[in-house]
Parts: structure tokens; C-alpha cells; sequence
């Protein structure tokens, strides 16, 4: 056996203990499959909207229809989909910067939003060139409880606030992540508070863990990364902004120039993996899903804590467990790491990663750098010592990864 006999003892105990938690995720991954086939079928994919392109690129037949396919997905008017965003944070951060003014407020309902946003946000973390060197006013409404506090919301609405922004997933932190319901019971409170008030959703994490997504009911705009859930492991880089034609267009603004918007862009990457990876990411998404429960079960048997519970409903792929110490923490993503496919031999230390406060480590060995649909762990160097997992484009190298941590720290 690869691994110790008590490892495999628990393995065996958690896959007969989760079986139909699986069957529950196969059974939306084939929802959302067919909600990916029928807007497909709709817009009319062909081989001819594969090819790349060069220059202004203004006759990108491929760029338009892709722009078509995530809109028609997320039930959206309009979709900005791009290889030229270099990550989900450029993509929320052009959301931002394309509709927000000067004197205009920002407020953050899910708290202390991840940490690379509060650079783009530039109060906690001052950045040059932030929101805040712009005129831009922040507030932040505390979670209650790990929830969103409702009660509050109209009190934390300000006559200037233009964007109500919501983070669905967790972030470096231990509340649960957002469902789709709850995202629609904060955007009907927003919107009786002040029905002009513009419902912004960070997405990351969350396409295709559930059936339905937040600009289906109720949030005015959205965005993510192509190398998180929607890019289905395939897509090389990018990422997408989605929700009513007019905000999509503002932003658009902000990636190209005032005037120009999603008109031109060259896609120097082939279209096809972005097509292809979008058709692959519900049952990708389903793959990390399952991973993330046999790491929930596993280390809970173990005795850690871990965010959320193995029965816990889910609306991120993200996985937390608190290791209590650093050499817990590196030990975890050295052993995952060694069953990495790419960079195996490597051994993950932490480091000066930009746009965080802390050092971070990383483990991810992956096909597309820093890809988190694939499986990766990561974590701040800081009290409790959590690492964060995610991703799996398989089920399998995901149960081999995380058996491979936790021998490492048994080892110790």
C-alpha cells in the first residue's frame, strides 16, 4: 500500500460514510451538464468559433459567442469573457474600477472581503493606484454569526452607496460560503433599501456548485476566474464578468478603453479550451466537491477541525481545516505536493506572495499555474495555521493527494 494502514482504514470508512453525499453532486453535475448542452445547442457552437486571432481582432466570431454562452448560463444580458484578465481579482477589480466614481461608496455585506481585494480596495491594505487614491469611499458591514446581518443592511446603506458587494466564498476565513438563496435574500433587501443600489457578486469558487447562479436571481453583476470552477481545468488563464448589459459594458470600458469595450481583444489563445473547459466544468466541479468531503471526513476523523462539516451544504469547492501549527501547515502541502503531476519533487515554503499581508504557501503542482480547480492547498502563515484546499479535475488524484497530507503529518 502506498499509504499507512490506518489511512487507508479511515479512506475506506469515509467513502462508504459520504457515498450519497456523491450521488447528490453527480446528480447536479448532470443538471448543470444539460443547462451547459441546451445554451450550446441555443447559440450554435461550431469548430469555426475555435480559431485565434490577431491584431484590433474586431471579427472574432469566437470571442462574441463565448461572451453568449456565459451569459446564457448564468442568465445574464451580457458576458465579458477574456484571456487578457490576468486573474478573477483583475476581473472584480475592472467591475470596481468600471462603474464606481469618485464620492461614490463601496460596501463590503460579507465583512472583510479576501485579502487581494483589499488591496484593489486600498483601506485596509493601502496600494498605490487603489480605489481609495481615487476618491472612492469604503464600508464594511460585519458578519453576525458567519451570516450575513440582515437586520443591518439598511442602516449600512448610505445615500452614496452605489455597489453592494457580496463574497460568496470564504476566502481566508471559516464562515460558510454564500448559497445561491441566501445571495437572493441579500439582493431583495438591498434593493428595498435602495432599488438603485447595484448587487456585486465575487463569484470564485462557486459556478456549477450549484444549479443555479446569483444573476439568476437578483444580483446585478458578477465575476470570476477561467482557472478556477468554470474553466473546467482546460482554460490557460482568464476570467469573466456577467449581469445586465449596461454594467457588463461600463466594465468592458475599464479592460480596453472608454469607447472600445469587448469591440476588440485579440484571443491569442485557442478558443477551443475555453469552449471545451466550459463544458467539462460541471463535472469538474463535481470531482472537487467530492474531494473536499473525503478531506472533511478524513481529517475530521482524525480529530481536526474542519470548515464545513462532511454533511454541510455546499456553495464553494473550498475545503478549510485548522492544523494548529506552521510545521503542520507546510508538512500539509509538502505532502500534497508529492502527488502533484507537475512538480512533484518540489518542496512548498512560504513566501512574499503579492497582494496578501501575510507569507502564504502553496501547494500546486498543477497543468495551468496556480490553477485552482486543480487540486492545490494553500494558506497564511498566521493563527490557527489553516490550509485551504481546492479543486481536483479528478476524484481520484484528489483522495491520493489529500491521503498523501495527512500521512505527512502523521509522520512528523
Amino acid at each position: 500500500m502506498a499509504f499507512s494502514e490506518k489511512i487507508e482504514i479511515i479512506k475506506t470508512k469515509v467513502l462508504l460514510k459520504y457515498q450519497e453525499l456523491f450521488k447528490a453532486i453527480d446528480k447536479n453535475a448532470e443538471e448543470n451538464t444539460l443547462k451547459v448542452l441546451d445554451a450550446m445547442r441555443k447559440i450554435r457552437v461550431s469548430e469555426a468559433y475555435f480559431h485565434t486571432t490577431s491584431g484590433y481582432a474586431y471579427d472574432d466570431l469566437g470571442r462574441q459567442k463565448l461572451d453568449e454562452l456565459f451569459a446564457e448560463v448564468f442568465g445574464a444580458e451580457r458576458a465579458l469573457v477574456r484571456t487578457q484578465f490576468v486573474s478573477g481579482t483583475h476581473a472584480l477589480a475592472t467591475v470596481l474600477f468600471g462603474i464606481l466614481r469618485p464620492g461614490d461608496r463601496l460596501l463590503s455585506l460579507t465583512g472583510a472581503p479576501y485579502d487581494t481585494m483589499q488591496t484593489v480596495i486600498g483601506y485596509e491594505n493601502p496600494s498605490s493606484g487603489s480605489l481609495k487614491e481615487f476618491g472612492v469611499l469604503y464600508d464594511e458591514l460585519p458578519m453576525v454569526d458567519n451570516h450575513v446581518d440582515i437586520e443591518s443592511i439598511a442602516k449600512a446603506i448610505k445615500p452614496g452607496t452605489k455597489i453592494a458587494m457580496i463574497q460568496r466564498s470564504r476566502g481566508y476565513g471559516v464562515r460558510k460560503p454564500l448559497t445561491v438563496s441566501e445571495i437572493c435574500i441579500i439582493c431583495e433587501t438591498v434593493k428595498k433599501c435602495n432599488p438603485n443600489c447595484i448587487c456585486f457578486v465575487d463569484n470564485c469558487y462557486g459556478e456549477f456548485v450549484e444549479t443555479i447562479e446569483p444573476t439568476e436571481v437578483g444580483a446585478d453583476i458578477m465575476a470570476g476566474s477561467l482557472i478556477k470552477n468554470p474553466g473546467g481545468g482546460l482554460a490557460p488563464t482568464g476570467g469573466y464578468i456577467a449581469g445586465k448589459k449596461e454594467l457588463v459594458e461600463m466594465a468592458s470600458y475599464r479592460l480596453t478603453a472608454p469607447g472600445m469595450g469587448d469591440e476588440l481583444g485579440a484571443s491569442l489563445a485557442n478558443h477551443r479550451a475555453l469552449f471545451q473547459g466550459f463544458f467539462l466544468a460541471p463535472h469538474v466541479v463535481a470531482q472537487a466537491l467530492k474531494g473536499a468531503i473525503f478531506a472533511a471526513g478524513l481529517f475530521k476523523e482524525l480529530g481536526y477541525n474542519v470548515w464545513p462539516q462532511p454533511e454541510a451544504t455546499r456553495s464553494d469547492i473550498i475545503q478549510a481545516i485548522e492544523l494548529g501549527t506552521p510545521e503542520k501547515l507546510i508538512a500539509f502541502c509538502g505532502g500534497l505536493q508529492k502527488y502533484s503531476p507537475v512538480d512533484s519533487f518540489a518542496s512548498p515554503e512560504p513566501w512574499d506572495m503579492p497582494g496578501y499581508a501575510d507569507q502564504v504557501i502553496m501547494a500546486a503542482g498543477t497543468f495551468v499555474q496556480g490553477a485552482s480547480i486543480e487540486l492545490s492547498a494553500d494558506g497564511p502563515m498566521r493563527p490557527p495555521f489553516n490550509v485551504y484546499l481546492q479543486g481536483g479535475l479528478t476524484f481520484e488524484h484528489a483522495m491520493i493527494g489529500i491521503m498523501s497530507a495527512a500521512e505527512a503529518i502523521e509522520n512528523m
